[in-house]
């Protein structure tokens, strides 16, 4: 439900910025090229994404235990504070806020809203 959630409010704000603030969220692929971020390519990028972390939560579970959600919260972070790399490639100003925005937006949502792990008794 929680990567339903953040892949919903990652198209909410895409609609937002492109649609009502008229924001072109594009990204410079190369020197002369361009790339447009399209509803498709937020959808299938957050719930990519999603369903990564969720894997990588499970998985750490099965490791470690009581630490998972500890641990599991400090890669979280440090990948979206990579992932805001990205953004950076923006065509303008108004660009950069928005893809920034957009990857605040569901990645913030992953790592608040996926459920705590389940201790073994």
């Amino acid at each position: 439900m929680t990567i339903g959630l953040a892949t919903l409010a990652g198209l909410t704000a895409w609609f937002l910025l492109r649609e009502t603030a008229g924001i072109d969220l594009s990204a410079r692929t190369g020197p002369s090229s361009t790339t447009h971020v399209s509803a498709a390519a937020v959808v299938l990028v957050a719930a990519g994404a999603g369903f990564a972390a969720w894997g990588l939560l499970a998985g750490l579970e099965r490791l470690s235990g009581r630490w998972a959600r500890r641990i599991w919260t400090i890669a979280a972070a440090v990948v979206l504070a990579v992932s805001l790399l990205g953004p950076l490639g923006g065509v303008d100003g108004a660009a950069v806020l928005g893809l920034v925005c957009l990857h605040l937006v569901v990645g913030l949502a992953l790592i608040i809203g996926l459920p705590r792990p389940r201790l073994a008794a």
